[in-house]
């Protein structure tokens, strides 16, 4: 009896060891796989995900959804295993993921900037497509800058100084005459609000000689009324192109996705063009498992979409916001779009 206990002993030491192994010891891998998808025509949390104030709001219908990636990190030997063994699922050395000269809370960071980057630029795209002009733009104020509190994140200027300014060029030569401490009179226009005059005391430039207005601005296609969008802890900037199918198909009549189920992703840039992104194959899966029977892909990710395993849905190659317009427009009348 005490052989026999000593050699199931024996035989269940490795298999105790490996057990633990699996749940207690971390492996310097990240997994990624399909991440949840989200209807940029749609709500979350009681809240549009494109939300417009101050004009008219087409109704809409279909599915216009951007998709992510799920990303795990500090796996165990046995979630990795399991992972790599789904087949849906990829593993990638960390170090690919999250660089070692950068902590988790430094990248991070930078992926919620792009998000938020992404956010602009399908607002300048879409309103570029639909026509807006230009106007020079605040898109950043500084924190304790001379123009906190008196110019907001959107306004136009239309004037410096009584001297009109309809481009960047014209507003920065404006700039390059003043000195810290000068005050000038500033006209904007802001959305959802009356146009208005602000008086501002420059401040010192840490760079040049001139005055510090303490603004970032670019010239942008100008809407008098707001867009916002809300989705939260989504990071990167590939929800661009989706983002403003969203915005042209709530200010235009008629439904872009001809109330089919829409689905895709790419970077954009302000003049509508489209970017390529990461982990298409996985975007795909998961915009197959949530219904879409269209995908909209960087024609830069067509080689490796097509390496999708889902069937029974269309993979369409855009390179431009407006192409991607054209293209569900010629879904809907039963049309053969550009394909990957």
């Amino acid at each position: 009896m005490n052989r026999r206990i000593s050699t199931l002993v024996v035989a269940l030491v490795p298999i105790l060891i490996f057990g633990m192994l699996l749940t207690m010891v971390t492996v310097p891998y990240v997994a990624l796989g399909p991440g949840p998808t989200f209807d940029t025509l749609g709500e979350v949390e009681g809240k549009q995900v494109v939300d417009i104030e101050g004009t008219e709001v087409h109704p809409t219908s279909g599915h216009l959804n951007m998709t992510t990636v799920s990303q795990r990190d500090g796996l165990t030997l046995g979630q990795a295993l399991v992972f790599w063994a789904s087949g849906t699922d990829q593993l990638l050395p960390r170090e690919l993921v999250y660089p070692p000269d950068k902590s988790k809370d430094e990248i991070d960071e930078a992926n919620t900037k792009d998000f938020r980057q992404s956010e602009d630029s399908a607002e300048y795209a879409a309103l570029d497509y639909l026509k807006y002009p230009l106007a020079v733009t605040v898109e950043t104020v500084d924190e304790d800058g001379p123009s906190k509190g008196k110019l907001q994140e959107g306004d136009a200027i239309d004037g410096v100084n009584n001297t009109p300014v309809a481009t960047l060029e014209e507003f920065q030569d404006i700039l390059k005459g003043t000195k810290p401490g000068d005050k000038i009179v500033v006209d904007y226009r802001r959305k959802n609000a009356p146009a208005g005059i602000a008086e501002i005391t420059l401040g010192k430039h840490p760079d040049k000689d001139q005055g510090l207005l303490g603004v970032g601005v670019l010239d942008a296609p100008w809407a008098p009324f707001t867009i916002d969008f809300n989705l939260a802890n989504i990071g990167g900037p590939s929800a661009g192109l989706m983002f403003s199918l969203a915005v042209v198909d709530k200010l235009t009549t008629g439904d872009l996705n001809g109330s089919k189920f829409v689905a895709g992703t790419g970077t954009i840039s302000g003049d509508g063009k489209v970017g390529s992104i990461g982990g298409i194959t996985h975007k795909i899966t998961a915009a197959s498992e949530a219904g879409a029977s269209v995908f909209l892909v960087p024609a830069e990710n067509c080689d490796e979409a097509k390496t999708a395993r889902e069937d029974g849905i269309e993979l369409v190659k855009v390179d431009t916001l407006g192409q991607a317009i054209d293209s569900l427009r010629t879904i809907s009348a039963g049309g053969e779009p550009p394909r990957c």
